[in-house]
């Protein structure tokens, strides 16, 4: 199983040289991959933008974009961004993972219709595969680069939760990004099942990717930075249920985050990302130590 990390993208407060100092701990370190989600409000770096830093700054670690919110942009633009992105990172892009997103504020900020969203990325999956086949897309335009070769179109994972969303994906996705929260094996395994039957009811005979993800951290004070971090995250499905959910995260030992990994073996991911709960360069630092010792 591959160990991936996510970037601190929602820390304020953070400069240019501690994403240097991250950028280099993770590619130096054990990590295969790193990743970036996509929010608007709040002191969030622009997932884009951050991807493509770490792009240029690092060499080894594969760079996965958790999620790209795709109903919220044009499909054109975010095909030729993960393209470019691509280049950047001299073929590093390896997946992209595409969801709906929960947040109408977001969507109404950017000027973005949040109502038929689910039916708009379906069309819009198709763009991006259009435009990376070299497809016009205006008649007579001709194709839209950066040129990507067959082999380099990155695996699409539909971001879902839930069964009808994860069903939805079936028809296009080439596997699932299943988040749980603590990393626990039976919610990513129940996850993963619902993406096998939804390529089968689509006649597909591949075996989906199987992508997962859970909150962690080895700050000190850590368990009460995990609980404030996922109470803000979730503020804005009101304070009772970001309350229930930071109560119910405790990944904040070395022993407990090396239970959630031993989780996510079980449930057979194919790939983990550690969510980490602060920017502390401790944080990265012990993460890649962990890791290295397991």
């Amino acid at each position: 199983m591959k160990i991936g990390i996510c970037l601190p993208y929602m820390k304020p407060g953070l400069s240019r040289d501690d994403l240097l100092t991250w950028f280099k701990i993770i590619d130096d370190g054990p990590f295969e991959s790193l990743s970036c989600g996509e929010r608007v409000h709040g002191p969030t770096f622009d997932m884009r933008l951050l991807l493509s830093a770490a792009a240029a700054a690092t060499t080894r670690v594969e760079i996965t974009p958790t999620l790209y919110v795709l109903p919220m942009h044009n499909a054109v633009r975010v095909a030729k961004e993960i393209a470019s992105l691509n280049v950047i990172s001299g073929g590093r892009v390896k997946k992209v993972v595409l969801g709906y997103g929960g947040r109408p504020q977001d969507y109404e900020a950017v000027g973005a219709a949040y109502n038929g969203r689910y039916q708009r990325m379906d069309h819009q999956v198709q763009t991006l595969k259009q435009v990376w086949s070299g497809q016009e897309i205006i008649e007579g335009a001709g194709s839209i680069g950066p040129d990507l070769a067959p082999e380099e179109h990155p695996l699409l994972l539909t971001g879902a939760i839930g069964p009808k969303s994860i069903s939805r994906g079936g028809g296009w996705a080439d596997g699932l990004y299943a988040w749980s929260g603590n990393g626990e094996a039976q919610e990513l395994a129940t996850a993963f099942s619902l993406m096998e039957e939804a390529f089968e009811k689509n006649e597909r005979s591949q075996k989906p990717y199987r992508l997962g993800g859970f909150w962690c951290t080895l700050a000190d004070s850590g368990q009460q930075k995990l609980f404030d971090y996922v109470f803000e995250y979730l503020s804005i499905a009101g304070q009772e249920i970001a309350q229930m959910m930071a109560e119910s995260v405790s990944r904040s030992s070395e022993q407990a985050i090396l239970d959630a990994l031993d989780n996510a073996e079980s449930a057979e991911c194919d790939e983990v990302f550690l969510v980490p709960a602060t920017a502390e360069i401790q944080e990265i630092e012990r993460l890649s130590n962990l890791v290295i010792r397991r």
